[in-house]
């Protein structure tokens, strides 16, 4: 395996603290909504907005993706879905970063999310047999999430 480096520049050991998901079987759509949406938030608001997100109560809005994505009655929240699988990974993620600051000596309760980045990783290339011998590609992207926390 590589090694990875983070995106995130001018990282200061500290006052910053970073956590990173790698070549995960994601969306990259969904993740990078949520990175979007959980950008600018403490800690603890982001895991009970992601726990609300899982159990179907608020909804991510979906400012990039948004072609046929159907409207949701959250309020501030046009086009908009629930992914729950992206946001159990985010939680997981969310628990890693808490427990790289708690490490740190860092106060949980000021951690504020600076910086949520979102890349596409590596292309798994497969093939579904079809009839009169054709193939249909059946293509999976994993994705790389990294996020980066700071004392407010």
């Amino acid at each position: 395996m590589g090694k990875f480096k983070y995106a995130f520049q001018n990282f200061d050991p500290t006052r910053h603290v970073r956590a990173s998901l790698r070549e995960k079987q994601i969306s990259h759509k969904h993740a990078r909504e949520i990175a979007v949406a959980i950008k600018g938030l403490s800690l603890e608001k982001a895991r009970d907005y992601l726990q609300n997100v899982i159990s179907m109560k608020r909804a991510v809005p979906f400012r990039r993706y948004k072609t046929q994505v159907g409207h949701k009655s959250d309020p501030g929240v046009m086009s908009g879905r629930y992914p729950q699988k992206s946001a159990t990974e985010f939680l997981k993620l969310l628990d890693n970063l808490e427990s790289n600051a708690e490490y740190k000596g860092m106060d949980l309760d000021r951690l504020k999310i600076i910086n949520a980045t979102v890349h596409k990783g590596v292309l798994i290339k497969r093939f579904i047999p079809r009839a009169m011998g054709r193939a249909t590609p059946k293509n999976n992207v994993l994705t790389h999430v990294e996020l980066v926390a700071q004392e407010a």
